[in-house]
C-alpha cells in the first residue's frame, strides 16, 4: 500500500469511526492533501486486491441482472484503459462520457481516471445542438457512448473519434468499445496524476445564462467526497441506491466516489417508469441499507404503502432541494428512519449536512461538515451575520472544491471575490448552527418592503393535495412594488380554474403570514433546464410582460389574483 492510499485511508477511517459524533469529528479531521494523487490507481485499485465483494450491482427492469466485484471492476479497468491508450487516448485528452446507467460507465470512468484523461460527463438527453457547443468548448477529442448515442454526432462538426459500445464502428477511424478484452490486464499509467491536474469537466445546467464549465480535479472530487461520505454515513459492506441520471455532477458523487470512497456497493435499477411497490420489492431482495431520492421521487414513493419494505434502509437521504415535512414524517412512521438532507453544488462536494445521529430541526438542512467553514455574508455590504449568502472560507481552501470554470476567468473571479467562494444561495444560520436554506440569491425579491424567500412559500404551495410543483416569483405591483405570485402545476385530475384557485390560495392564507401571502397564481407547466431546474428566469421575464410599468401586456395568461375572490378576506 503506497503513502496516499494510507493517508486517505487514515482520513477516511477516521470519519467512518467518528460518524454519529458530529463535535470530535469537526475538531479531529483535517483533509488529506497530496502532491501527486490518482483515485482509481491508489484507491480503487488498492482496495480491489483480492477484494470480492461486490462494487456494482445493476437491476434491469426484466429482472436481469449484473454484478461486478472491486477486483473484476479494477481488472476490467485495467484492460479498457490499455485499449483506449491504443485508440490515441493520451494523458490529457478530453473524454465525453455518453452512456446510461451500465457498466460500461463505470468501466470508463475508472479507465480515464487512470490514464489521466480529462472526463466530461454527459446526458444522454443532449441532442445535436447542445453536443456542438459542448464538444467545441469542452475541447473534446473522444466519445464513448451507445451506438444510438453515437449517430447523434453525425450533426457536430467538431472533429470526435468515436468509441462506440455495443456495436461496430460506422465510420472509419473509430473504435468498438468490445475490443477492449483483448487489451492487457496489467496497466502501467506512464506517469503520476499530480493533484491539481484537471480530471473532471462538469457543465451546469444553468437557470439564468449559458452553461458553466465546473473544473474539478485529481483530488477536489474524489478526496473531496469524504465529507459527502460522513454525511451519508456510508460504511463498508452497504449496499447504496441513489436515484440520478448519469452525466449530472449528483450521479458522480453518490454512484462512483461516495461509496467507493466508503466500499460500499453501488446499487442501481434501471426502470422506465417508476413504480413503487416494484422498487421496494427489489431493494428487499438485494437488501440496499442506503437509499438516495431526489423529492420527487420520495413523494412518488409515499404514495405507496411503504410498509411493503420490510427490511428498509438503515440510511435515507434526499438530494437537490429540502422534503415537505409530510413526506419525512410518512417515511419516518413506516421505515423508523429519518430523511437527512445536504447542501452541495457541482462546484463543491457536501458542504452542510445533517449527519447521522444528530438532532434534526425540522426545516433545516444541517450544519457545515468535517472540513468546511461556511459563513453568511451579506450580498450588499459584505458583512458576516446570521443570515446571507453561503460562502466558504478560504484559509485553508477546501480540498472540496472546484479549481474554478474552466476557460472563464471572469465567471472564476466572480466565484471567488473577496477571498472567499461564492455559492450563490443564501441561508440563515441559528445560535446552534444549524442552517437552512432561503433561496438562490437572485431568486429572493422584496414584496411591500419585506425580503421573501421563494423556496419557503413553495414549500407551503406543495403542502396542498392539488399541488405537483409549485414556483414563486414576484410579480410587479404599482403599491406594493411586487407581491408574490405562484405558477404552479396541478396533481392529475384537478382541473385548474376559479375555483381551483380560490382554494390554493385560501390555504396559503391559513397557512403563511399576511406578508407572505401569495396574491397571484397561474395553472401552467414551468420552465426548466435540462437537469430538471426550474427557469426563475424565465417566469420573472414573464411577469414584467404580463404586468408592464407602462401600456400593455406582451404575453397573455389566465391569472387567478386574490382580488378576485373576496370572500377570502378577514
Amino acid at each position: 500500500m503506497n503513502p496516499q492510499t494510507e493517508q486517505f485511508r487514515e482520513a477516511r477511517d477516521l470519519l467512518i469511526k467518528l460518524r454519529e459524533d458530529y463535535d470530535a469529528a469537526c475538531e479531529q479531521f483535517s483533509w488529506p492533501r497530496f502532491e501527486n494523487f490518482n483515485f482509481a490507481l491508489d484507491w480503487f485499485d488498492q482496495i480491489a486486491q483480492g477484494n470480492n465483494n461486490p462494487a456494482l450491482w445493476i437491476v434491469e427492469e426484466d429482472g436481469a441482472e449484473g454484478k461486478w466485484s472491486y477486483q473484476e471492476l479494477s481488472e476490467r479497468s485495467n484492460k479498457l484503459a490499455n485499449y483506449l491508450r491504443s485508440c490515441g487516448v493520451k494523458r490529457g485528452d478530453h473524454i465525453m462520457v455518453m452512456l446510461t446507467n451500465q457498466v460500461e460507465l463505470w468501466e470508463t470512468m475508472l479507465a480515464g481516471i487512470k490514464l489521466g484523461a480529462v472526463i466530461m460527463p454527459t446526458t444522454t438527453q443532449l441532442g445535436p445542438i447542445d453536443l456542438s457547443d459542448r464538444a467545441e468548448r469542452g475541447e473534446a477529442q473522444f466519445v464513448v457512448a451507445n451506438e444510438q448515442d453515437c449517430a447523434k454526432f453525425d450533426d457536430v462538426e467538431h472533429p470526435l473519434v468515436r468509441i462506440v459500445v455495443g456495436a461496430e464502428p460506422a465510420r472509419e477511424g473509430d473504435f468498438a468499445y468490445a475490443n477492449y478484452v483483448d487489451a492487457p490486464t496489467q496497466f502501467d499509467p506512464q506517469g503520476q496524476s499530480k493533484a491539481d491536474d484537471l480530471m473532471l469537466l462538469y457543465f451546469t445546467s444553468g437557470t439564468t445564462s449559458k452553461a458553466k464549465m465546473v473544473a474539478h480535479t485529481h483530488v477536489s472530487y474524489p478526496v473531496g467526497h469524504l465529507s459527502t461520505m460522513y454525511w451519508m454515513g456510508l460504511e463498508p459492506g452497504d449496499v447504496h441506491l441513489n436515484v440520478a441520471s448519469p452525466g449530472w455532477a449528483k450521479h458522480a458523487w453518490s454512484n462512483i466516489f461516495t461509496p467507493w470512497i466508503a466500499e460500499a456497493c453501488v446499487f442501481l435499477y434501471n426502470y422506465s417508469r417508476f413504480d413503487a411497490s416494484k422498487l421496494m420489492s427489489v431493494m428487499e431482495r438485494v437488501g440496499v441499507t442506503s437509499f438516495c431520492a431526489p423529492p420527487t421521487v420520495w413523494r412518488m414513493l409515499i404514495q405507496a404503502d411503504l410498509r411493503e419494505l420490510k427490511t428498509p434502509p438503515t440510511k435515507a437521504l434526499g438530494a437537490g432541494e429540502p422534503l415537505n415535512p409530510e413526506v419525512i414524517q410518512r417515511v419516518q412512521d413506516h421505515w423508523n428512519v429519518t430523511i437527512r438532507d445536504g447542501f452541495g453544488q457541482t462546484e463543491t462536494t457536501l458542504q452542510i449536512g445533517n449527519s447521522p445521529g444528530q438532532h434534526m430541526k425540522p426545516g433545516s438542512m444541517g450544519r457545515q461538515l468535517p472540513g468546511f467553514n461556511v459563513v453568511l455574508r451579506d450580498p450588499a455590504t459584505g458583512e458576516l451575520g446570521d443570515e446571507g449568502e453561503i460562502c466558504l472560507t478560504l484559509d485553508p481552501r477546501p480540498v472540496g472544491l472546484t479549481q474554478g470554470y474552466w476557460n472563464n476567468e471572469a465567471k472564476t473571479a466572480e466565484a471567488f471575490a473577496d477571498g472567499v467562494y461564492h455559492t450563490g444561495d443564501v441561508a440563515a444560520r441559528d445560535a446552534d448552527g444549524y442552517i437552512t436554506y432561503v433561496g438562490r440569491a437572485d431568486d429572493v425579491f422584496k414584496a411591500s418592503d419585506y425580503r421573501l424567500s421563494p423556496f419557503e412559500l413553495e414549500s407551503v404551495l406543495i403542502e396542498h393535495e392539488y399541488v405537483v410543483e409549485a414556483a414563486v416569483v414576484p410579480s410587479p405591483d404599482p403599491v406594493r412594488l411586487a407581491v408574490p405570485k405562484a405558477y404552479v402545476v396541478l396533481a392529475p385530475g384537478i382541473e385548474p380554474g376559479p375555483e381551483t384557485a380560490k382554494e390554493i390560495l385560501r390555504f396559503c392564507r391559513a397557512e403563511l403570514a399576511p406578508y407572505k401571502r401569495i396574491r397571484r397564481i397561474e395553472f401552467t407547466e414551468l420552465p426548466k433546464t435540462i437537469s430538471g431546474k426550474i427557469r426563475r428566469v424565465e417566469l420573472r421575464t414573464r411577469e414584467q410582460q404580463l404586468h408592464p410599468d407602462f401600456g400593455d401586456p406582451t404575453v397573455t395568461g389566465q391569472e387567478y389574483a386574490d382580488t378576485d375572490f373576496p370572500e377570502l378576506k378577514g
